[in-house]
């Protein structure tokens, strides 16, 4: 069985690991390697590194989304959706790219969002919005706005864009720690980019559910609540017509239904106010790398993860790791795919140090590297 993100549009790519990953690029050692590049850094939900373009920072340091619990009242699914549909919203994304023979290729793609507040803040998955030159918000009444990106981070996939618009219907948060496991789950968002406001319903399936999601080692709240693609950063709802989850994933198996996934809103939350004060996310640690998995042996190189890039400056660098190390443990915990390895730097902290052993040249080496914080410029 196997996951991918929630986007309207997914590739297979051939992979060894359990869950399907997004395409990935030969980064080195081309002709056989199958490969992502990737910054490695950890957090508390699993990633790669963070694309802001500076440019397209908002710096706002007065807003924040309050966890403002209504109420201990259950409604029935009509009422939840009469009181929070229009706070979910259609997102349509155009994004640039250059074609083999130099012409310009518009490419479209369609997600959801929710409104964080009454003045246009609206959150989304990372994946709805990334590499997008333009977005586009559609109100539940058609109403249609053009939307600046705030900030984005990659490790949770969790994007804030803003639209300039007043007197929104915004959200009401829940606390995603005391869901439990056959809760009331109600899903609204815009399955296959046309349909936006589909309402479907069902229940929590299981909680803290650990998977990987495009190689990110994500912990997840699942429900039997139908998801489609279109319905990536649309909302889970309680009972109480809160917002407990952003919807993100989904299983990509033919046999297979009702397993679709969300992330809690309380890891959410503290992602979506650091995007809003500072436009990104602080006190990550990176080691200073870029990884390509071989998921093969192949022409000498056995199957694993390989050091493709060291960022000069970086504790990496520091400690001697070169490009076609292949890493193999953290701290005596073995290591073999980039999941393995983010699941393990999202324990660890800017300046801690750990003992990474790596293969070089058949011979086993362990270095001491000194975590360093990633910062967005």
């Amino acid at each position: 069985m196997s996951y991918y993100k929630n986007e309207q549009d997914y590739i297979d790519v051939e992979t060894t690991n359990k869950y399907k990953p997004v395409k990935k690029i030969n980064v080195f050692l081309k002709y056989f390697l199958i490969a992502v590049l990737s910054l490695v850094f950890g957090f508390f939900g699993g990633g790669l590194y963070n694309y802001l373009n500076p440019s397209q920072v908002i710096y706002q340091t007065t807003t924040k989304i309050e966890n403002t619990t209504a109420n201990n009242d259950n409604y029935s699914i009509q009422e939840v959706v009469s009181k929070v549909a229009e706070s979910v919203v259609q997102i349509k994304v155009k994004s640039l790219s250059t074609g083999f023979l130099g012409q310009t290729i518009t490419g479209e793609s369609a997600g959801s969002g929710v409104i964080l507040s009454n003045d246009g803040y609206i959150v989304t998955n990372n994946h709805v919005v990334e590499g997008a030159d333009s977005i586009y918000v559609i109100l539940n009444d058609d109403t249609q706005y053009t939307a600046t990106l705030v900030g984005t981070d990659v490790k949770s996939d969790i994007a804030v864009i803003k639209v300039e618009a007043n007197n929104l219907v915004s959200a009401t948060l829940g606390d995603s720690n005391s869901i439990l496991v056959g809760d009331t789950a109600i899903v609204i968002g815009n399955p296959l980019g046309e349909f936006g406001g589909t309402v479907t319903s069902g229940i929590i399936s299981a909680l803290d559910r650990e998977i990987t999601v495009g190689n990110q080692a994500m912990n997840l709240l699942q429900t039997n609540a139908e998801v489609n693609p279109g319905n990536s950063g649309g909302g889970l709802f309680n009972s109480k017509a809160e917002l407990v989850g952003i919807i993100n994933a989904k299983t990509s198996a033919n046999d297979v239904e009702g397993l679709g996934f969300a992330i809690p809103i309380n890891d959410a939350k503290t992602v979506i106010e650091q995007i809003i004060d500072k436009g990104y996310v602080s006190n990550r640690a990176t080691l200073g790398i870029y990884t390509a998995e071989i998921g093969y042996n192949n022409q000498g190189y056995e199957a694993g993860l390989y050091v493709s890039e060291v960022i000069e400056g970086s504790g990496a660098y520091d400690a001697g790791i070169q490009a076609e190390d292949r890493i193999i443990a953290i701290n005596n915990i073995e290591i073999s795919t980039y999941a393995e390895l983010s699941r393990q730097l999202k324990n660890y902290k800017p300046n801690d140090t750990i003992k990474l052993t790596i293969v070089r040249n058949n011979t086993t080496i362990e270095k001491n590297v000194t975590l360093t914080e990633v910062i967005v410029e």
